[in-house]
């Protein structure tokens, strides 16, 4: 299954409201697991972004379907990468002319 980095950051409402910050990536894990797919990992982090999650799912179009249903709610901005395996990378290089 493709897998995607989803990088966030807060929002002013995200910042406002960081003590249910938890509660709403429960609700997140459960949307993505819904539509199909599967939160890898998840981080709260120091630097550019606020948060990084790894998730899998089934294709590119649910990935980007998540991604703008998650920052519709107004607590994150995201922006998502379709992330390759070192073997996925391999397949891909192994075409080049």
């Amino acid at each position: 299954m493709p897998q995607f980095v989803i990088l966030c950051n807060l929002t002013a409402k995200g910042l406002a409201d960081l003590k249910d910050a938890p509660a709403r990536y429960q609700e997140v894990v459960k949307g993505i697991e819904a539509a199909g797919g599967k939160v890898l990992s998840f981080h709260a982090t120091m630097g550019a972004y606020d948060y990084v999650m790894v998730a899998e799912g089934p294709s590119d179009e649910l990935a980007a379907l998540m991604s703008m249903s998650i920052a519709a709610q107004g607590y994150i901005t995201t922006q998502t990468l379709r992330a390759f395996t070192p073997e996925e990378f391999a397949g891909l290089v192994s075409k080049l002319p």
